[in-house]
């Protein structure tokens, strides 16, 4: 299975590349040819704008959520529904009725991001404290990592974005399908970057917790693109679709309660169809991929066996480091969504749509790509945790944190 998603990578890779190529040529052609349609000039700086956006911002983002994470918390939670606000804001004054509908999602999603927020909001010290304790000292080299990174996003985003320009200019519906394509191989792209990132820093991270040893991180990165691609691209493909599921259930369940017998049934089935799909595929297994050499399925259900035996589990899922992160995302996606569609906005109206949405994507995922670092170092610290409780190596963090959870919700 390793070696069939590796292969089916590199050759959506090599078969994405020709395509972009292909669209980006036939689109300047055509540009050249026709004098009232597709105008380059004026489609493409937003955009590209837009992307040197994503990757200033999304570096500045990870600096200050590496020196100051409890400034970075409150600011990811508080403001991010504010910037999902404003990009609603903006939609309706671009006016069309596809943007019409966008405002309307975002402003609903500004809301319940904003209660979200008040309901988290005690989980908050909690939070800023792991993240102090456990990024403080990053493995070595890890800023030359993150910076590598997000040039490589940079420089991928870029180029895609010729190609979907390229199919904008002639605007079939066979390019259509084209923007569509490109869109997801560079969602599941953008997750592989990110997570090989993540699999070499937990995998030094938990060395460190785990025996005291000090693991060069350019041998780990070495192994990871030698070894692991292959499980790596596996877990890109499953976790966001099981971390969607899982979290909708939960929403689900908590919403219907004990109100209604049939929907409470419901609930309760399609959240053990969620609890079952986690113990396979979860964002912790990476941990024990890194440092096991194990297959991603295999990593994941020890994982998770380890939080159950360790009574981690209430901990796990009050664990704040993943919706910070995505909020995170959401509000450098929302930056790039005003930057790029304002710009577009003010030159070409009708580009204005378009190049928000691309903008927004491209912010989210170079963003999710700065702060696998650190999201990393918490996920190694709680795996390693897991598998040896007693160790020396743990202050009492966790015990008291799982202490003040069991009473809270009288387990």
């Amino acid at each position: 299975m390793r070696k069939l998603f590796q292969i089916i990578f590199y050759i959506q890779l090599i078969l994405i590349s020709i395509l972009v190529i292909i669209l980006t040529i036939r689109g300047f052609v055509y540009a050249a040819r026709s004098t009232n349609h597709f105008r380059p000039e004026k489609w493409y700086p937003p955009l590209l704008g837009s992307v040197v956006s994503a990757g200033i911002v999304s570096y500045l983002w990870e600096w200050i959520s590496f020196h100051d994470p409890s400034k970075a918390i409150k600011t990811a939670f508080w403001v991010g529904p504010f910037l999902t606000f404003a990009v609603g804001i903006l939609h309706i004054l671009i006016g069309c009725p596809i943007s019409l509908a966008i405002s309307t999602i975002a402003i609903i999603s500004s809301v319940i991001q904003s209660l979200y927020t008040c309901w988290v909001n005690p989980r908050f010290d909690y939070a800023t404290k792991i993240l102090t304790v456990y990024t403080s000292f990053p493995p070595d080299k890890t800023a030359t990592f993150v910076i590598l990174s997000i040039i490589t996003c940079l420089v991928y985003s870029s180029f895609l974005v010729t190609g979907i320009g390229g199919a904008t200019a002639t605007g079939t519906g066979l390019d259509i399908l084209f923007i569509i394509v490109i869109l997801l191989t560079y969602t599941w792209t953008m997750q592989v970057i990110k997570n090989m990132l993540y699999v070499t820093i937990s995998r030094v991270r938990y060395m460190n917790f785990a025996c005291g040893a000090d693991m060069n991180t350019w041998i780990a990165f070495r192994d990871t693109v030698q070894h692991l691609v292959g499980r790596v691209c596996i877990g890109s493909a499953v976790v966001p679709v099981i971390g969607t599921i899982r979290g909708s259930a939960r929403v689900m369940k908590s919403v219907v309660g004990g109100t209604d017998e049939f929907l409470f049934s419901c609930a309760d089935c399609y959240s053990r169809v969620a609890s079952t799909l986690i113990t396979y595929g979860n964002r912790w297994g990476f941990v024990q991929v890194g440092v096991y050499n194990k297959g991603f399925m295999q990593a994941s259900a020890d994982t998770w066996g380890a939080f159950k035996t360790a009574e981690m589990i209430p901990l796990i899922d009050s664990d704040l480091t993943g919706a910070f992160c995505f909020f995170s995302g959401v509000a450098v996606g929302s930056i790039c969504t005003l930057v790029g569609g304002t710009w577009a906005l003010a030159i070409h109206k009708s580009y204005a749509t378009e190049v928000s949405i691309y903008a927004f994507f491209i912010g989210y995922f170079i963003c999710r790509v700065a702060l696998a670092s650190q999201q990393a170092c918490v996920s190694a610290y709680y795996v390693a945790y897991a598998e040896n409780p007693q160790s020396l190596q743990f202050d009492a963090t966790i015990p008291v944190r799982i202490q003040e959870l069991l009473q809270r919700y009288n387990v």
